[in-house]
């Protein structure tokens, strides 16, 4: 009985002290069931046991056996092969599902995770305390989206280097994104028309301080009579479409979008790597499929009801909004430059002269000018270039000094006894 005792659990031993109780008759079964929160029938059950069992009536009859759904160690063996010639790198969970997404074997992912770790195939991750405060999500679809560029080796060697321009919704957990060359203005402006077009204007976008979408510089003489701070072009189109801009001051302020990063960083990766995945254009295409399935999954529903995205009014342009803008000076020969080309206006005004046009630089190659939120026609010119005047060798001349005769009234000759003395001999 002793040995029985040492291997039991306190709750049982507890159980087994009130027990015996019962059988000794020192006790009720009516309070000995009041005292373990048990019904009299079970107490009575409880006490037959003993009886015939001793103590190891109180512990389940199922301990030490082994469970009827385990699987055998050849399935466990094959299982663990296949992991190591086609998922050495995938974790546990991913492994699990791509398994049997294609077919190949059945199993739970801590099942998984408990054989891979038996087999130092997978180590446990001891998670990071967290310092930062907490940001509950928000309400409503589409009330708050993150947006970030994700820099790494997308392809894994096989291709060229690629940002992925990530979008989630702060809510729900939906994502979306597309690979571009670099993170700058022309990748986030075309992943951002593309969101709109799939989903409609969100009523925020949380950003980092990136310099494609926080600029450094001081506000120029315009916007300072606005009243207006400094923005970047991204901030610019931003505000036409009415779309609030937030920049977070830490990477933790925006958790959410690089956790989602990390995962895809897995997942993703992974899953352009079974698609044999080398080009941009090929990833692009794969995203078009993989987005629909991956949010299937890790979608959450919102706390509330409705869908804060908004249509795109009929009165604005997306390709009139998401372009390059600035203002240039019409000078007197009614001439425009920008970015080392000129433009001479074709419907010259004396009213234009000294004024300011505006300059909209399209993706495509496509400049339009604005003067007075009319389009101007312009027609481009080659800048005459003045010619560069022959170089004339420069002639150096060296003078040298010849000797210098101090005048008879130099205090050098004043003061001198040995000239005095010559001039008085001469007088005798």
């Amino acid at each position: 009985m002793p040995e029985d005792i040492i291997t039991m659990k306190q709750r049982e031993i507890e159980r087994l002290r009130i027990i015996q109780k019962v059988v000794d008759k020192h006790l009720k079964q009516v309070a000995a069931g009041e005292l373990l929160g048990l019904c009299e029938r079970q107490v009575r059950r409880l006490a037959a046991a003993v009886r015939q069992r001793g103590a190891k009536g109180v512990i389940h009859g199922n301990r030490g056996r082994v469970s009827g759904q385990k699987l055998g160690e050849r399935i466990k063996a094959k299982i663990l092969s296949l992991v190591k010639a086609r998922y050495p790198d995938f974790g546990p969970t991913l492994a699990a599902e791509t398994m049997a997404e294609k077919g190949e074997a059945v199993v739970s992912r801590e099942t998984l995770r408990q054989w891979m770790i038996e087999a130092e195939i997978w180590q446990v991750r001891r998670r990071r305390k967290k310092i930062h405060t907490w940001r509950e999500r928000k309400a409503h679809l589409g009330e708050m989206v993150q947006m970030d560029g994700s820099h790494h080796d997308w392809l894994e060697g096989r291709g060229p280097k690629m940002v992925l321009m990530g979008y989630i919704d702060d809510a729900t957990g939906r994502a979306y994104g597309r690979f571009y060359d670099y993170e700058g203005v022309e990748p986030a402006m075309d992943s951002l028309g593309r969101y709109i077009g799939l989903y409609g204007l969100p009523q925020s976008v949380y950003l980092d301080k990136h310099s494609t979408y926080k600029t450094t510089r001081q506000a120029d003489t315009d916007e300072l009579l606005r009243g207006e701070a400094a923005k970047t072009q991204v901030e610019r189109a931003m505000g036409e479409l009415e779309i609030q801009v937030k920049h977070a001051h830490s990477p933790q302020a925006k958790g959410r979008i690089e956790r989602k990063f990390r995962t895809l960083q897995d997942r993703l990766v992974k899953a352009m790597r079974l698609a044999g995945i080398k080009t941009r254009e090929q990833a692009n295409e794969f995203l078009e499929s993989y987005w629909p399935q991956h949010n299937v999954r890790f979608v959450k529903v919102p706390r509330e009801q409705g869908d804060f995205h908004r249509p795109l009014p009929r009165s604005k342009n997306l390709e009139d909004i998401l372009c390059l803008k600035a203002k240039r000076s019409i000078n007197n020969g009614f001439l425009i430059k920008w970015d080392k080309r000129m433009f001479v206006v074709q419907t010259p005004s004396r009213a234009m002269i000294g004024q300011k046009t505006e300059v909209w630089e399209h993706f495509d190659g496509r400049l339009d000018f604005r003067w007075q939120g009319r389009p101007l026609k312009v027609r481009e010119v080659e800048e005459a270039v003045a010619p560069t005047p022959e170089k004339i060798p420069m002639v150096i001349v060296v003078r040298r000094k010849g000797k210098y005769t101090p005048p008879s009234g130099h205090p050098w000759r004043r003061n001198n006894p040995r000239l005095h003395h010559n001039c008085y001999l001469e007088k005798i």
